[in-house]
């Protein structure tokens, strides 16, 4: 459906996009959710939860164990999805993992009522991998995603040259829609990978000059693989005999699991970058564009929050919302007067930035990806 921008004539919905790309002609950063990927043809969490529950590459074992994790679940607001269900089976995999290791005879866990061990649990989270690769490892359209970051690293204001600044994109996706569309538009950029179709950890390479961008895949990647040389990641080329022997290494991880997967490289490296990212400092400033993320990311939350308090006002977060209006961790920010300065909210049927706040009586669509892009491209 083609985008009506009717509303977007009028003058309090011009000036909020006046201000959008005022904004972003300063220092910027993007975070990106899995509604960023929806036009491209991948699923939304809530899609992706649905086909690796009913992926055939799980076992009867995993299934039993992902559909107890899910019946705990029943109630939850927001609703639970895929990475909910993995962050629990790896917090109940460092349990069985500590007791093993202290020789603790019974170091089986119960889910739905079943008692499970270490390896089998190793096994599901390896199944659960291999289900959410193969639901995501499908043929993508990078059209709107290419529009994008061209619109994104174009100078946002006719006639007027932007000084250089690399923009950081902060991705908490598995795929690789980002890293193909700026190589595709001819974008120098850094994923911490060094090397071609086949690559190898390198986080120094965030640190070569000249790069158009940084992508900081704080979840991991389908195109990255754990092989026993190394614990950190490798790109193994698919035509390679060692990246199907290896396919139930790939290194992504959910959203909260404090196992040792987030305590070492590249996740704490990771995520080291994006706190810089979040906490610009010496008087710097920076916008963060956040698009297509539904906040359920309780750490990602708290760093934002971090960065919006401690950055001495050089933090600004430009959000675009499916909801109606600030929910949530939303709300919170939009209603604290210390940081709300600092915070845009662009809803499906609003616009809201501390005292001032527009709203529709009928749905905007702005926050959707295309749309987006369409307004950043100056078409709107």
């Amino acid at each position: 459906m083609a985008f009506d921008t009717t509303i977007l004539e009028k003058k309090e919905f011009r000036e909020a996009i006046s201000k959008l790309e005022e904004l972003l002609s300063h220092s910027k950063a993007v975070l990106l959710g899995a509604g960023a990927s929806f036009c491209a043809g991948l699923p939304l969490t809530n899609q992706l939860t649905q086909k690796t529950l009913r992926s055939e590459k799980l076992s009867d074992d995993s299934k039993k164990i992902l559909t107890g994790i899910q019946n705990s679940f029943l109630g939850a607001n927001p609703e639970s999805h895929i990475e909910d269900y993995l962050s629990e089976l790896v917090d109940w995999l460092a349990i069985t993992a500590r007791r093993a290791n202290r020789n603790v005879q019974n170091n089986n866990v119960s889910i739905g009522g079943v008692k499970y061990d270490n390896a089998q649990l190793l096994q599901a989270i390896d199944e659960i991998k291999i289900a959410i690769f193969d639901v995501i490892n499908i043929e993508v359209d990078s059209e709107m995603h290419e529009r994008f970051v061209q619109a994104l690293h174009r100078p946002m204001r006719p006639g007027k040259d932007n000084q250089f600044s690399t923009i950081d994109y902060l991705v908490m996706n598995y795929d690789t829609l980002i890293e193909d569309s700026l190589a595709l538009s001819q974008l120098r950029y850094a994923d911490g990978l060094e090397g071609g179709v086949s690559g190898w950890w390198n986080p120094s390479t965030f640190e070569l000059s000249n790069l158009d961008a940084r992508v900081f895949k704080l979840h991991g990647s389908i195109n990255w693989a754990e092989h026993t040389s190394s614990t950190t990641p490798l790109r193994i080329a698919p035509h390679l005999k060692r990246s199907k022997h290896h396919a139930s290494k790939i290194m992504i991880w959910p959203a909260s699991t404090k196992y040792r997967e987030t305590q070492l490289d590249p996740y704490a490296n990771l995520m080291h970058r994006a706190r810089s990212v979040l906490n610009p400092q010496g008087g710097s400033q920076r916008v963060l564009l956040i698009i297509g993320y539904s906040f359920g990311d309780a750490h990602i939350n708290l760093e934002i929050e971090r960065g919006l308090k401690s950055s001495n006002g050089n933090l600004t977060i430009i959000v675009f919302t499916s909801d109606a209006k600030p929910t949530g961790v939303l709300q919170t920010w939009y209603k604290d007067n210390s940081i709300n300065e600092q915070v845009l909210i662009f809803t499906d049927r609003g616009f809201f930035h501390a005292e001032h706040k527009v709203v529709s009586d009928n749905s905007i669509e702005w926050w959707k990806f295309e749309n987006l892009t369409q307004i950043i491209e100056g078409s709107v």
